[in-house]
């Protein structure tokens, strides 16, 4: 097996929780209608376009045009983002910190709106701490696509078969792999450890 010389952490659903629901389950009580805004509206497709460097104005107006009677949740979609990330995975970050501290090379490859990030980097320290972190927003390149990971091994001068990527998506985890990187699916803290003592890395 390839010995790992770098490691690259997702941020989203593997070290900070996110979740839409948590403040619409308040703007929009009823769960059938909640769900067909993010069917038909706010869909996840819609997001993703920001997180490939969409501006939140650009992105509002697109549905408030198609949705006017639904404006001020197309609005609250932004206006609430800090409710849809309250807390870390602690014991995921632990690990992440772990690793720093014991002399890995560790960066993020992120699917990420560029303000936003900016936001959780504030309020969460610990994503400051590693080496860097390639934000698809910045570069209008999103995963699962290979551009995006090439852009990584490029900014920050890894070797991809010695490259470990984690991440909570299936997809983003196969486009790793397709780009020749080594990747893991996060499920939980408990599997990371596991997954990282098979490639020889104690966490």
């Amino acid at each position: 097996m390839t010995e790992i010389r770098h490691i690259v952490f997702d941020i989203g659903r593997v070290l900070i929780h996110y979740d839409p629901d948590l403040p619409f389950s308040r703007l929009i009580p009823d769960a059938e209608e909640r769900k067909w805004f993010f069917d038909n509206v706010c869909t996840h497709d819609w997001n993703l376009e920001q997180d490939r460097g969409r501006t939140w104005a650009e992105a509002e107006a697109l549905l408030i045009g198609e949705y006017p009677g639904h404006a001020e949740n197309i609005r609250n979609f932004r206006r609430h983002w800090h409710e849809m990330v309250p807390h870390a995975y602690d014991d995921s970050v632990a690990i992440m910190i772990g690793l720093i501290e014991a002399g890995h090379d560790v960066t993020m490859l992120t699917n990420f709106a560029s303000d936003t990030l900016a936001e959780a980097r504030q309020r969460f320290g610990f994503l400051n701490r590693p080496r860097g972190v390639t934000v698809s927003a910045d570069i209008r390149q999103i995963k699962p696509d290979r551009a995006i990971y090439d852009h990584h091994v490029a900014a920050f001068g890894l070797e991809p078969s010695a490259t470990l990527f984690i991440d909570d998506s299936q997809k983003n985890v196969d486009g790793a792999r397709a780009a020749g990187w080594q990747s893991v699916l996060f499920t939980d803290a408990v599997t990371l450890k596991a997954d990282l003592e098979r490639y020889g890395i104690r966490a």
